[in-house]
């Protein structure tokens, strides 16, 4: 059950998990996955669209979270382990973007590509 105030709460919420999930430690974790990752652009896309101020709140909010599992060390399958480790970060990325995968727009497809190519150089 929401206590009072508690939806008013999200945008300052999201405000905390930009701040959380900056730019910097994605693509940390992305130079040293991405190779190895077929679902790299889909993270990257739904953290354009999360910084993106024309997204939904609500969207933002799925968004970051799917992002910020992504970041986190700490989930449920390490992601060292070999063939598995990122199957439960893969499952979250799709699971938001089959959610809210309407607000992702070519533009923030475009510049995951980009970011993804310059990471590869």
């Amino acid at each position: 059950m929401e206590r009072p105030g508690e939806c008013m709460a999200l945008p300052a919420r999201i405000g905390e998990a930009v701040r959380a999930i900056d730019g910097a430690s994605l693509f940390a974790k992305l130079r040293r996955f991405a190779a190895r990752l077929p679902f790299a652009e889909d993270v990257v896309a739904a953290y354009y669209c999360a910084m993106d101020s024309a997204t939904p709140t609500y969207v933002r909010a799925v968004l970051l979270g799917a992002v910020t599992y992504f970041v986190l060390p700490a989930d449920l399958l390490p992601d060292v382990l070999v063939g598995v480790g990122f199957t439960d970060d893969a499952s979250v990325i799709a699971a938001a973007i089959a959610a809210v995968g309407r607000y992702l727009e070519p533009r923030h497809r475009a510049s995951a590509r980009a970011a993804l190519e310059r990471l590869a150089r």
